[in-house]
C-alpha cells in the first residue's frame, strides 16, 4: 500500500476506508422469515423496475461511514460519493478507498479528491470488501420483504437504513473490522 501513496501523504495518518454501491429497488430481495412448519408464509415481491443506487463507504478503525443514494452508478456518482467520503477522512489524514474493479472505478474523467488514494480490489475477489456484509445485514434487517410505491420511498428507505446502521458503531465496526486493514501512519 505504501507504494500507492502519493508524496504528499507522507508523514500523515492513514485510514483505510471501503467503498461499494448496491442497488435497492422494487424488484427487491426476499428473505428467511420464522414460520411454523409446514406453512408457507407470505412475503410480498414487487415487480416493477425502480431502483437506486447505494454507494456506501466505511473506515472500520474509527467507526464512521459515508453514503449517498444516487439514481445512476457511473463516474459522475464515484466522483460525488469520493468527494463525501474525502470530507468524512479525519483532519490531516490520507485516506485509502478500497473498491472493487468496476469500469467507472477507473473512469479516465473520475474526479479523485486530493486526501484519498484509490486502490483496487483483485478481480473476483468480493470477500475482500467489508462493505459487502454491510449490504448483506441491511438487505437481512431493514431493505427485504418491502414493496416500495416510488423511487422516493426507495430512497427515503435507503437513508434510514443506513443511518440506522451508523448509529451503533459497535455493530458497524463488528461487520466490517478485519484485522490485515489497519490505520496506519507513513
Amino acid at each position: 500500500m505504501k507504494a500507492a501513496l502519493p508524496e504528499g501523504a507522507a508523514g500523515k495518518p492513514v485510514e483505510v476506508w471501503f467503498q461499494d454501491e448496491a442497488r435497492v429497488g422494487q424488484q427487491g430481495t426476499l428473505t428467511r422469515v420464522w414460520a411454523r412448519r409446514g406453512t408457507r408464509p407470505r412475503a410480498p415481491r414487487d415487480r416493477r423496475y425502480a431502483w437506486a443506487y447505494l454507494f456506501g463507504a466505511v473506515c472500520p478503525e474509527r467507526a464512521v461511514g459515508a453514503a449517498l443514494v444516487l439514481p445512476r452508478a457511473d463516474a459522475a456518482a464515484t466522483g460525488l460519493h469520493l468527494a463525501e467520503i474525502s470530507h468524512h477522512v479525519a483532519p490531516g489524514a490520507h485516506g485509502v478507498v478500497v473498491l472493487d474493479g468496476a469500469g467507472w472505478h477507473a473512469a479516465g474523467d473520475l474526479a479523485v479528491p486530493d486526501n484519498l488514494t484509490l486502490l483496487p480490489l483483485p478481480s473476483y475477489s468480493p470477500e475482500l470488501n467489508p462493505v459487502e456484509n454491510v449490504w448483506q445485514y441491511l438487505r437481512q434487517n431493514q431493505l427485504s420483504l418491502t414493496v416500495w410505491p416510488d423511487y422516493d420511498a426507495i430512497v427515503e428507505s435507503c437513508c434510514k437504513a443506513w443511518n440506522a446502521l451508523l448509529a451503533t458503531p459497535d455493530r458497524l465496526v463488528s461487520i466490517t473490522r478485519r484485522e490485515w486493514a489497519k490505520a496506519v501512519s507513513i
